[in-house]
């Protein structure tokens, strides 16, 4: 077993700490309300992390494929997935735009807070991928961050405003953190998040059926589509 270097042990902890919490407990289950998995289905969790998502999913289904582009997370998925005796879900290292399964295999495709960190190109890139794993019929269901970091719409002036507030409620360690993500926002390597009309428009656009997002009452919302039956 290879042995993870401080900085990824770290990254991993912090994943799974963010995973625990009760914001992302009630994100996960609305999200596999939607998503409803059955039994017999062959199941892609995207970017799955520590698992939120993989380790609840392969209790209900056939098979789980969780997808992360972290070596480390999917050692760490794969030791917790082992401890839980599920021999159904299995992990790859793979990126969200070249997702290593054949065609139409999969009938279920869930991911939790991984697109925002693509590109908008890739995001299509990513979109496409599922599309084409998809079996016919198959559905998409997922969760992200659905805002954009400025100024210009009032929904995104709300979440930043509300993100500064929290962040300063914190004392010096949040005032470090606004610094870094000012920092990061004005450099451009601030997460990439897009609204929910983006979303809207780039699942049709990418040929889904029945799309439907949802805004949540926070940053995030829960999107659903399905991959036509022709």
């Amino acid at each position: 077993m290879a042995v993870l270097d401080k900085d990824w042990s770290q990254h991993v902890v912090s994943a799974e700490e963010v995973a625990r919490g009760r914001a992302f407990q009630e994100l996960r289950d609305s999200i596999l309300q939607q998503a409803d998995p059955q039994r017999g289905e062959q199941v892609v969790d995207l970017g799955a992390g520590t698992g939120l998502l993989s380790l609840p999913v392969a209790e209900q289904v056939e098979q789980v494929w969780a997808i992360d582009i972290s070596p480390a997370m999917c050692e760490y998925l794969a030791a917790k997935a082992a401890s839980a005796q599920l021999e159904n879900l299995r992990t790859a290292v793979a990126s969200a735009v070249s997702l290593p399964l054949v065609d139409n295999s999969a009938d279920l495709v869930v991911s939790n807070y991984c697109f925002h960190h693509l590109s908008d190109e890739d995001k299509v890139g990513a979109l496409e991928e599922v599309r084409r794993i998809l079996v016919p019929g198959g559905r998409l269901v997922f969760g992200d961050m659905m805002f954009r970091p400025g100024l210009a719409e009032r929904r995104d002036r709300r979440l930043v405003a509300h993100k500064v507030r929290a962040l300063a409620r914190k004392g010096p360690r949040g005032l470090l953190r606004l610094i870094k993500n000012g920092a990061r926002f004005a450099t451009a390597s601030w997460e990439k998040p897009a609204r929910p009309e983006w979303w809207q428009e780039a699942l049709v656009k990418v040929g889904y059926d029945d799309v439907a997002v949802e805004v949540l009452p926070h940053e995030g919302g829960i999107a659903s589509a399905r991959k036509p039956h022709s």
